[in-house]
């Protein structure tokens, strides 16, 4: 797999569009960064980590009745072709509704977070 970012991005996707209550998928740190950001800004229910080596990720998903709470993930940076942004240049998600996650010197942190702290980074995905 070259880009498990994106992986689980669309393991995120497909979940949602069938309802599913949870989804499952490996570990790494930068993952669990960006579940951890899901999470706090009312995307996603609840993390949780289980096993031993090979780790997986356990996310458990939000619904509105048949509605995701997660309208829409899309990858920015890939790869193949980096983004970076600097502080004044970060761009909001529909018009402020959504999340942009980046990738700082400070860690992982949303669009806010790195505006407040004046800190660009690498671009990773928009969520809505």
């Amino acid at each position: 797999m070259n880009d498990p970012i994106s992986d689980m991005l669309a393991r995120i996707r497909n979940a949602n569009r069938a309802l599913l209550p949870a989804v499952v998928m490996p570990h790494s740190r930068i993952k669990e960064g960006i579940a951890g950001i899901l999470k706090q800004e009312g995307y996603i229910a609840d993390v949780s980590v289980e096993g031993k080596v090979p780790r997986m990720m356990r996310l458990k998903l939000k619904y509105q009745g048949k509605k995701s709470i997660i309208e829409g993930l899309r990858r920015v940076s890939t790869p193949g072709l980096r983004r970076y942004v600097r502080a004044a240049k970060i761009p909001r998600v529909r018009g402020g509704l959504g999340v942009a996650v980046l990738s700082t010197s400070g860690g992982l942190m949303t669009d806010l977070q790195a505006r407040k702290k004046k800190i660009g980074g690498e671009l990773i995905c928009y969520v809505w």
